[in-house]
């Protein structure tokens, strides 16, 4: 399988339209460069549709998921234009789970 490394989502909405090369390029805007073992993740505005690209070392991957209902737990505009995940947060955020509140490994510090 495709090895990642690291995890990277991009706050800004991307046009599901984008191919490999437009996505490609909106990865070297954000992020700079495009690194090997790495995923980047973009939605749409209405944060239903997902595509993460991974280069793998050799070459570009691009997948697409979708939500037929309810919408991926996208954080909105603020400082930050992107986020790293773990593996955890990349999983529960592709099955629709608030990753957010995986930050910190669960633990609990106030009751």
């Amino acid at each position: 399988m495709i090895r990642i490394d690291a995890v990277w989502l991009a706050v800004e909405p991307l046009d599901m339209r984008a191919g490999t090369d437009s996505a490609l390029a909106r990865v070297v805007r954000v992020f700079g460069a495009a690194q090997p073992h790495t995923a980047y993740l973009f939605a749409n505005r209405r944060a239903n549709r997902m595509k993460v690209l991974v280069h793998d070392g050799l070459g570009i991957w691009l997948a697409a998921r979708r939500l037929h209902q309810g919408k991926f737990v996208w954080p909105q505009g603020g400082v930050a234009l992107t986020h790293t995940l773990s593996r955890a947060q990349l999983d529960a955020l592709v099955l629709g789970l608030p990753w957010q509140r995986l930050e910190n490994g669960g633990v609990i510090t106030l009751v």
